[in-house]
């Protein structure tokens, strides 16, 4: 960058973005701006001096700086805009961007940012922060449940002024609004104007472990929460059901378990879901913004199963059923007493066969006790007339 520029008088607005400089930012710019716009450059050095107390935007995101973050802004107590994202900074949290009572967005996503994000010793305070995008680092630990509790901003609803939306800038000189890249329902999003209640958290692709805080459902306001590529465990937390103006929630890719709330289900603005690759199970809730999902939305949970996914909550009872059914008979034989399919032996047949000869039996009997009579009084006439006529014939002779 041409040190030409610390010549001018009164520079309040500098905005070289998109160009190709190279080199160091200038010490004179740190302590005068107001508005200070340098993304998509190749520049490699950002100075540690920042003392202007009117600075209101930094923007150096998509060029090579490394180095330490700058520590040195937490003198600019106007500051409202930071945008590092897609450098090389190598450092811990910032947790002293607390301090900074205007802070509004805040993003150091794809840089080389690492170590935990909370701390006993410097509880986050942020009054004014509507967007944190941190994605894409090295950050690790957990986080406690009332992580967020002291968000106050994005915890209170939404508000528009008689009407008019407002937008990050509007304050600024000469129209200018800051613009950034975000990540929105699975794609990368270019901003070119910032909702002023555009509430964000974006803490995807790092190393963090543990649950999600239940605070998590204090927030509202909450447009965009993605939790996506981390190493989260445990349930997801039931308080999300509280996030009302929730459009986009992707918490992908981590270790999560135990069943989907149905609290999820009522929440109508949700218009992405993304829950894939976790260890979810039971019976998705059947919302309406739920049911509208893709298949792809809940993939590889193993035990998850009804719609969208073809899995159905009653295949294992059924394939019970059917794989009992199907058993060959050798799989049962050798039970003398033992009937039915896949035998051959009818559980009905020993009846029936018992019940036929014991109506036979009682037939013949009928027709046994109903003849005797008849048969002994025949045999007994007969033996009268044998006596009659073989008494004379004795007698004659």
């Amino acid at each position: 960058m041409p040190l030409s520029l610390c010549n001018s008088r009164n520079l309040l607005f500098l905005d070289l973005s998109n160009n190709r400089l190279s080199g160091s930012v200038p010490r004179c710019l740190s302590g005068s701006l107001a508005l200070l716009n340098l993304h998509h450059n190749n520049l490699s050095n950002l100075p540690d001096t920042f003392s202007n107390s009117s600075l209101k935007m930094l923007d150096v995101s998509h060029n090579q700086i490394s180095g330490k973050f700058p520590w040195s802004l937490v003198n600019c107590k106007s500051l409202e805009f930071v945008n590092v994202e897609s450098n090389c900074f190598s450092d811990t949290f910032p947790f002293w961007l607390k301090s900074l009572p205007n802070l509004q967005v805040l993003t150091l996503r794809s840089n080389r940012f690492y170590g935990p994000i909370s701390s006993p010793h410097y509880p986050l305070t942020f009054s004014k922060l509507m967007i944190v995008d941190i994605s894409l680092n090295m950050f690790d630990g957990s986080l406690p449940p009332n992580y967020f509790v002291n968000w106050s901003a994005a915890i209170s609803s939404r508000l528009e002024d008689n009407g008019r939306v407002k937008y990050i800038g509007d304050s600024y000189t000469l129209g200018f609004h800051p613009s950034m890249i975000m990540n929105i329902k699975g794609t990368n999003m270019e901003l070119e104007r910032i909702w002023k209640f555009f509430v964000v958290v974006d803490f995807s692709g790092n190393r963090f472990v543990g649950q999600i805080p239940e605070s998590i459902g204090l927030l509202k306001s909450l447009v965009v929460l993605n939790l996506a590529n981390n190493g989260f465990t445990g349930h997801i937390p039931s308080s999300m059901g509280n996030l009302s103006d929730l459009e986009s929630l992707d918490i992908s890719r981590n270790q999560l378990s135990g069943t989907i709330p149905q609290e999820l289900a009522k929440l109508s603005s949700l218009s992405y879901i993304n829950m894939s690759y976790n260890k979810l199970t039971g019976q998705i809730p059947q919302g309406t913004q739920i049911v509208g999902q893709d298949q792809s939305a809940f993939e590889g949970n193993i035990d998850l199963c009804g719609f969208p996914l073809l899995k159905s909550c009653f295949r294992k009872n059924v394939s019970a059923t059917t794989h009992t059914q199907h058993q060959n008979g050798s799989a049962i034989k050798g039970n003398i007493d033992l009937c039915g399919f896949p035998l051959q032996k009818s559980c009905f047949r020993d009846n029936v066969s018992a019940t036929t000869q014991a109506s036979h039996a009682s037939k013949a009997m009928h027709i046994l006790n109903s003849s005797n009579p008849l048969l002994l009084f025949s045999i007994l006439i007969v033996f009268h007339f044998v006596l009659l006529f073989s008494i004379p014939l004795s007698t004659s002779l």
